[in-house]
């Protein structure tokens, strides 16, 4: 998180309607990544970190890079500036032929991309996953055959997030994928126990075509509504079109080059043991929680705001920027705090069942330590490129995207390699119980090591160049210093109760452990003075009056 020492100007109005958005950001997040869990909790129970595990991370990671590649982060830094100032403006006729035009390109271009990556699948699996052999590879082009299809309709999807987005319409575009996840879901409770595991990871890739296309179904009768001038077209003679098709080329580009990090970790895993794939895939399911739910959702409600005021003075963009990194420091600072003192608690609760032993909890738990060195700078990031966005720059989050994926994946193989040689051995009674990790491979660790080093870079990067534009941004260093006093309270409290509770089963240590965390977190936050906490701590107490 972006810290300074520099006070920022109130805005009272402003504030308020920034948080009204976010939390309904937050809670359409919270659901999908939710539902996101349980698909992993009931996935991990099949495929533990099996080579059929390996199979569909590999496999579904394809055409998400492709629909990462042109939807939500791509529109957010062309599609929605541009169409969110024609509503402003109040040209709507504009705006309706502009989501259009939009909405035709895309469609083109994902069925596109679709056709090219079926056809291709043995080459991309070659050159995407190296070390993928024998069934590993045969599964994995079937599985990518079946899934790419998916592509368009989440990117689809995304742009149906962006015009309800620019209409202040939150909460229905981040709950969509609740949808995708519900039909994976079905599809393992419903075959799980009726076919075999290279059968069954096959019949998952059909559930998640069939809920790429439910995520897009959904959205679709708001966005009727709200744009009834809508009529898909290729017209790139709209000035706003022309707009967005040129902010849309360095957005691409720094979204290929996160892609590229992405499966560049996807190679180099592919490399290690059987099951490193699902290992990071599993800790990165984790880590993404609050990048989501606080830096995205944040980032996500300030977007169309931000742009708006794109003709307005700097502060107040400032103001807003600043304000939202606030807000997202409030919930990543403990985040961070819960990772690293109780991860493999975390960890437990979600997978450790059936094929997942508790061997395969401690290596997800280091894994998502690496990643989370990076956690706070990844966040605010999110709110950075936002404001950049809505100044109509895309090339710095772009140039700044490549300088993070060069450092990733450099640092990422270095430390692989050194990480890979380590065994640890007899991890001691007390801490993690008494638990031998001998022969199990930590490459795994030092691929997110990597990673979460490079955000801070990126971050201070972006953190600088931001500076320039609008002057000083970040969070005041008192305020996150109380905030990190009272994580470190929590974890003591989590700590205490884990001592009392052992001997349970992971789901109900969890419960306990976690409960006491959050309510001492808030708690001491609130005798600190961190008006976040207080406003919260109103509220809950103001709903106990009511139901008395």
């Amino acid at each position: 998180m972006t810290i300074t020492s520099e006070e920022t100007t109130k805005d009272g109005n402003r504030g308020g309607e920034g948080k009204s958005s976010s939390s309904l950001v937050a809670a359409g997040i919270l659901l999908s990544r939710l539902s996101g869990l349980v698909r992993e909790g009931v996935f991990s129970n099949y495929f533990g970190t099996s080579l059929y595990a390996d199979v569909f991370r590999a496999a579904v990671r394809m055409p998400n890079s492709l629909q990462n590649l042109l939807g939500e982060g791509t529109l957010s830094a062309s599609f929605i500036p541009v169409y969110s100032e024609l509503l402003e403006q109040g040209r709507e006729e504009e705006a309706g032929k502009t989501a259009g035009a939009i909405l035709g390109l895309l469609t083109a271009a994902a069925a596109a991309l679709a056709l090219i990556g079926i056809a291709l699948a043995p080459v991309l699996v070659r050159i995407l996953s190296p070390g993928f052999e024998g069934e590993r590879r045969t599964l994995a082009i079937e599985a990518v055959r079946i899934i790419f299809p998916m592509t368009g309709f989440l990117v689809l999807a995304a742009w149906a997030l962006g015009v309800l987005n620019s209409h202040r319409k939150f909460f229905l575009p981040y709950v969509a994928p609740v949808l995708w996840n519900g039909a994976m879901i079905a599809t393992l409770f419903l075959l799980g126990g009726e076919l075999s595991l290279n059968r069954l990871v096959i019949a998952l890739c059909w559930g998640a075509l069939v809920g790429g296309i439910l995520q897009f179904a959904i959205q679709l009768p708001s966005v009727l509504r709200l744009e009834r001038r809508l009529r898909p077209s290729f017209n790139l003679g709209l000035p706003p079109v022309r707009e967005a098709v040129q902010n849309a080329g360095p957005a691409i580009v720094g979204r290929g080059v996160v892609q590229l990090s992405g499966y560049l970790d996807l190679i180099l895993a592919s490399l290690l043991a059987a099951g490193a794939v699902a290992t990071i895939g599993y800790a990165q399911t984790l880590y993404m929680l609050p990048v989501s739910l606080f830096g995205m959702s944040v980032a996500a409600a300030e977007l169309p705001e931000l742009s708006r005021q794109r003709s307005g003075s700097t502060e107040e963009l400032r103001a807003r920027t600043v304000a939202g990194l606030e807000r997202i420091a409030f919930y990543v600072v403990p985040s961070l705090v819960a990772f690293v003192a109780l991860g493999d608690v975390i960890v437990a609760a979600l997978y450790q069942r059936g094929e997942f032993e508790r061997t395969d909890t401690l290596l997800v738990y280091f894994t998502l330590l690496g990643f989370s060195i990076g956690l706070i700078a990844s966040t605010a990031t999110r709110l950075f490129s936002s404001t950049f966005f809505a100044l109509r720059d895309t090339r710095t989050p772009a140039r700044f995207a490549i300088l993070r994926v060069i450092i990733a994946g450099t640092l990422g193989f270095v430390l692989m390699v050194q990480f890979e040689s380590l065994e640890l051995l007899g991890v001691g009674p007390g801490v993690f119980g008494n638990i031998t990790l001998e022969g199990r491979s930590l490459g795994a660790v030092g691929l997110a090591t990597g990673s979460g080093i490079a955000a801070w870079v990126e971050w201070t990067m972006l953190r600088r160049r931001l500076r320039q534009r609008i002057g000083p941004v970040g969070a005041r260093l008192p305020k996150v210093a109380r905030m990190f006093a009272a994580g470190l309270a929590a974890a003591c409290a989590g700590w205490g109760i884990r001592l009392l509770v052992e001997g349970l089963s992971p789901i109900l240590q969890a419960a306990f452990i976690l409960t006491a965390f959050g309510v001492v977190y808030f708690a001491v936050a609130a005798l600190l003075g961190l008006a976040e906490a207080r406003t919260l701590m109103s509220r809950v107490a103001a709903m106990a009056r009511r139901k008395t």
